[in-house]
């Protein structure tokens, strides 16, 4: 099995999904979502098809069958939201679907910090509620699933996970796989989220709960049950190293985890979960919650294009660090007053960081890694920067 206490490897563009420390290490070149990626080749097996310009958001969240704001009902206790993306997990067991389901749990010395496990046992799922920051080789315990004869399995991963999952899946050979993505709202080593918990509060170590949430704010909880919420644009993001999110996050092209048959977040939520049905296998996994998930049409409201043009300047002047904030400090209680009320919300809130997103990729490789373009940015990516006049340059787009 592999030695998962290995230190994470020190690639440039590495998350350490697992491959690495599998048997056959060169798998990485043929898995890799940051060496050569296939989005529209993976797409068109996993899904039937690939992403169409003229399905509506397909450019932006990948292609779908349905989207929905949902909520469990009622809520799981110690879940990050309301628990949908664990208990889909545990209904796969408990039907006899998969042999197990392949996920994160939290560390005995350390709650923040994730370590892959396999779960058998349905009622083991609630090891797994909750956010957890940092890396993990989420994928080196599929051979340990191979040794125990597990044919049929469920994975909840990250867009990087997930990429090299499906990348391998043929050659993998398992039966059936029922795939739970979640999102990435960009990711960083467990020592750096410390650095950054200890900047939001002066006992860090008590803080047991944290969300990014779409209303432009912060959510902490504390073990002693009292709750604060910090605007956004209030965060000590100046104070932060400027590699605390590292290349490859800033490099992302896959925000919404568009391989997965279902997909499970928060940007297009509205202040619920966000799902995105992708294929019949993430219908039949929603269709097993039943009455126990709340279903609800997404909204959404406020235009983005100043938002996500104010964001591309501020890279640009960044210079490879975080997105410097310049806003004078008497202004930023006006505008966290302001976003959450006229700026982009729900789905559109979702498109905003799609169109960030895409940007950020194109000038932070621009910048670090010219040479990498014309094999890291896909079509879609680049059709999304395109409004903000962001359009491949020579050598930058593979023919």
């Amino acid at each position: 099995m592999p030695d998962l206490t290995l230190p994470t490897p020190t690639r440039t563009l590495c998350t350490d999904c697992g491959v690495s420390r599998m048997v056959d290490p060169g798998a990485c070149g043929r898995a890799c979502q940051f060496i050569k990626p296939d989005y529209p080749g993976l797409e068109a097996r996993v899904h039937g098809r690939t992403r169409e310009e003229a399905r509506k958001d397909e450019m932006y969240f990948g292609p779908f069958q349905s989207m929905h704001q949902a909520r469990l009902e009622p809520a799981a206790d110690g879940a990050q939201w309301t628990g949908i993306t664990t208990a889909l997990g545990a209904d796969l067991l408990a039907r006899g679907k998969v042999d197990a389901v392949l996920a994160m749990t939290g560390a005995e010395d350390d709650r923040w910090r994730p370590v892959p496990v396999l779960i058998t046992d349905p009622a083991d799922m609630v090891k797994c509620r909750g956010m957890r920051m940092g890396y993990a080789p989420l994928l080196a315990l599929l051979e340990e699933a191979q040794e125990k004869g597990f044919t049929r399995l469920g994975v909840i991963g990250i867009p990087c996970q997930i990429y090299a999952l499906r990348a391998l899946e043929t050659e993998l050979g398992f039966d059936r796989l029922y795939v739970i993505g979640t999102p990435c709202s960009d990711n960083t080593t467990t020592e750096g989220f410390h650095q950054f918990l200890a900047l939001l509060s002066d006992a860090p170590e008590t803080i047991s709960y944290l969300e990014f949430r779409a209303d432009y704010k912060v959510e902490l909880r504390f073990d002693d049950g009292r709750k604060q919420e910090i605007p956004f644009l209030k965060l000590p993001i100046s104070k932060l190293p400027p590699d605390f999110f590292p290349l490859t996050c800033r490099t992302c092209v896959d925000y919404t985890n568009a391989l997965s048959d279902i997909t499970v977040g928060y940007m297009g939520g509205s202040g619920e979960q966000w799902l995105i049905v992708r294929n019949p296998r993430g219908a039949e996994m929603l269709d097993g919650l039943g009455d126990g998930v709340v279903l609800s049409q997404p909204s959404s409201a406020g235009k983005r294009q100043g938002a996500v043009r104010g964001f591309v300047a501020n890279t640009r002047l960044a210079a490879g660090g975080l997105p410097l904030r310049s806003m004078p400090d008497w202004l930023r209680p006006v505008v966290s007053f302001l976003q959450p009320r006229i700026g982009p919300r729900g789905l559109e809130f979702a498109r905003a960081r799609l169109e960030m997103k895409a940007a950020e990729t194109i000038l932070h490789l621009r910048r670090a890694m010219p040479a990498k373009m014309k094999n890291m940015v896909p079509g879609h990516v680049w059709a999304l920067a395109r409004p903000y006049d962001l359009t491949p340059e020579e050598g930058e787009k593979s023919s």
